[in-house]
Parts: structure tokens; sequence; C-alpha cells
């Protein structure tokens, strides 16, 4: 008789990014419709959380130019949390009179990253995310704040950690209730992820702590673990893997949702996912997006499927 999983049942909140990390980053354009189809598909899938979409300038990022039409015409789930990425004050009033629940704020660790991103130093990210809280602060919606690079940087390599914890400090301050670490081109590893999650709850335990992993190196799974024996219990991820960073080009991008629900269910962690139904809605990202995506799981399928013996010869 297998050992009793001391983690079985846990209740993990699994965030779908691909509706704005995913689709940001393709080259086709994807229809109004079949964006809200999607997104209808995901919010009866049992995630905790979807990234809908993101209120930059339609300049800035044309494949997100129908975020107020999309935002208006989802079917919403009552169970579900709906965030937007905003990057100023503009943004974030737009974000509003769409009656989102939650505005997701970005910048880098990482001076170098920060400025070739966003076009900004870290200072002037900081001034103009804290006019973002303070625009939204005093309204129902959510704030979260998302770092960049906290695992390590393409162009600097290495990140002090301090300088993760004292940013993290500083938007805690302002009013952010959750914070998000990215490893955003897949420079992060277990042991760090570890040290870095243990830290981090330890110093901000009221914050909500999400980790966002890249599979660049193939160790999205491995750093999930990792986070998760550090207690961590919010993962973002993309479905069929969608997404990644202009700063690794021809690699792999986001932590694939369905090989981690697929991991995490045959673990005994409770994350309200069938993972059948998110295969299901991943077998139509090919042909959205016009090429093939990363999932080796919609190529090879559960564990649990079976097939017949190969035939024998004559």
């Amino acid at each position: 008789m297998p050992a009793q999983q001391p983690h079985r049942g846990k209740k993990l909140h699994i965030q779908e990014v691909a509706p704005r990390d995913g689709f940001q980053n393709e080259k086709q354009f994807i229809e109004t419709e079949d964006k809200i189809a999607f997104i209808d598909r995901l919010s009866a899938a049992g995630y905790a959380k979807i990234e809908v979409t993101s209120f930059t300038s339609p300049k800035a990022i044309p494949a997100l130019r129908d975020a107020e039409v999309v935002m208006h015409r989802i079917q919403r789930n009552p169970d579900v949390v709906y965030t937007v990425l905003v990057p100023n004050v503009r943004g974030a009033q737009r974000a509003l009179e769409c009656n989102v629940d939650e505005v997701n704020l970005v910048m880098s660790v990482s001076e170098t990253h920060n400025q070739a991103n966003l076009r900004m130093t870290r200072a002037q990210s900081l001034d103009q995310l804290a006019d973002v809280i303070s625009a939204v602060r005093d309204s129902r919606v959510a704030i979260n704040v998302s770092l960049s690079t906290v695992f390590g940087c393409p162009m600097e390599g290495d990140i002090d950690p301090y300088q993760v914890f004292e940013l993290v400090g500083r938007f805690a301050t302002l009013g952010a209730h959750g914070v998000t670490l990215c490893d955003t081109t897949g420079m992060a590893y277990p042991s760090q992820v570890a040290r870095i999650a243990r830290e981090t709850r330890k110093l901000f335990p009221d914050l909500a702590l999400t980790l966002h992993f890249h599979n660049t190196r193939g160790m999205a799974l491995a750093n999930t673990l990792a986070a998760l024996d550090e207690g961590v219990d919010r993962f973002d991820a993309s479905l069929g893997g969608l997404g990644g960073c202009p700063y690794a080009p021809g690699a792999s991008g986001n932590a694939c949702t369905e090989e981690l629900v697929h991991m995490l269910n045959l673990m005994g962690y409770d994350t309200g996912i069938d993972v059948q139904q998110l295969l299901d809605i991943g077998a139509d990202l090919p042909a959205m997006v016009g090429h093939d995506v990363p999932s080796q799981l919609l190529k090879a399928g559960p564990r649990s499927r079976l097939h017949p013996p190969p035939t024998q010869g004559g």
C-alpha cells in the first residue's frame, strides 16, 4: 500500500495567464470572439484566477487592442478572480471602468531589464506604479505586483535577493495585496527558489505570494516542487506553455498549465481543475495561434491514457 501523502487534499490556487501573457506575444492577431470564447471555457475549468488582458496602449501591444470589449463580454464566474495588467494610471482607469477584480502591476528587479523592457529606470517605474496604487487603493479592486527577473537577469546575471525583498517591502507599504515573483527567462533553479520563497513568506506573511515560472531550461516543474515545499500555494501558468520573453529567443515560455495540473493532481493536491478539460481546451490552441505549442502533455496525453499492445508480426 502506498504511503499517505502529507499534502493530500491541500488546496492550491492555479492562475491562468495565457489570454494576456501568452496572446500578447503572438504575431497573428487572435480574433476578439475567439478570445472571449477561450476565456469563457477557462472560466468553467476550475481556475482560481485568470489574467484576461492588458490595458496597455494599443500601439504598444496591438495584440490586445480589444481589452475593453473582451473584459465586458466574457461570462464571469463568481468563483474566479479576473485580473488585468495595467502599466499606468490611465490603464488603471480603463480597468476600473471594466469592473475588474484585480490589477496587476509589473516592473523588473534588474535595472537593465527594466530599461530594456519598460523604457524606464527602476525609480521611474516605482513612481509610476505608486501613482497607480494610489488611484486604485480606495476601490474594491485588489492590487498585485509582478516582479520580473527575480531569479536572474539575461543581461546582468544573478540578482541580489535583498533587492527583491526591498522592492516587495516598498510595494507592501504602498498597499499591494499580493506579489508575484517571476522567473522571466527560466534562470531559476530549485534550491534558489526555496531560499527566496522561504524568506519572502517569512518577511511578508500578509501578502498573497505567487510564483511565476518559465520552462526555458526545463526546470519549471522542479521549481514548482521547491516552492511547494516552502508553503507556496499560488502558481501562474499558461495553457499550452504559450508566452515567453524576447530576451530568450527561440526558447519555450511559461510553465505549461496542463503539465503543472497533471503533476499536482497525481501528487494529491487539490487544484480544482480536471486535466482532461484543460487538454480539450488546449487542443484548439494551435489552430487559434497558427503554430504548434510547447505542451508535451497535449502530445502524449495524461498518464492514465493507455494504448493497445502492438500488433504481433506474422
